[in-house]
Formats: C-alpha cells, structure tokens, sequence
C-alpha cells in the first residue's frame, strides 16, 4: 500500500518557512537601518542648532555694567585735578570729598 501525501511535504514546508523568516529579517533591518538614519540626521541637526547658539550665561548681561572706560578715565582724570587743587590748599579736605562723591554718583 503506498501512502499519498497530502501537503507540500516537510523538506518543502520548513524552505517556504526559512524564505518567509529570512524575507521577513532582511525588511526589518532595512527599516531600523532607515529609522537609525532619520533619527542620526535629526541629532546632527540639533547638534548644530545647539553649537550655533552661544550657552544662555553668555547670552544674559549682567545685572551691574561698569561704567564705560571714557567715563572712568574722566572721573578718575576729574579727581586727580581735584587733589591737586586740595594739595595746592585751593580746596578743604569736605569740599574735595563732597566733590569726589558727585563725581562719583555716590
């Protein structure tokens, strides 16, 4: 009595099943390897965006400025005419003080 068969046989059932796995793994590294790119350029591009900008302490002024050097140059240039007249006896010590202060916005 010879048997018939029936289905595709079990050579040919485990090939259709090692093509379809292997069909399905060659999709799916192709889609991480698509995502992994997409998502490599968005870093770049935030990596950019980032280097471009200066850090936020840089960005911010400070709460006091000092005053510009051509205004500390003339206080400083007023007060030394001022001591001289002091030294000279032309100015008291409180005027020369007084004075100092105004220059000085004390």
């Amino acid at each position: 009595m010879m048997m018939r068969r029936r289905g595709p046989g079990l050579v040919r059932g485990v090939a259709r099943v090692a093509v379809v796995s292997g069909t399905a793994t060659a999709v799916s590294g192709r889609v991480a390897r698509r995502q992994a790119a997409k998502f490599e350029q968005k870093d770049q591009q935030a990596y950019d965006e980032q280097a471009g900008q200066q850090p936020p302490s840089e960005q911010q002024q400070p709460a006091y400025q000092e005053p510009a050097p051509t205004e500390v140059d003339d206080a400083a240039a007023q007060i030394r005419q001022l001591a001289a007249l002091r030294d000279q006896g032309l100015l008291t010590e409180e005027e020369f003080g007084a004075k100092k202060k105004q220059i000085l916005g004390i």
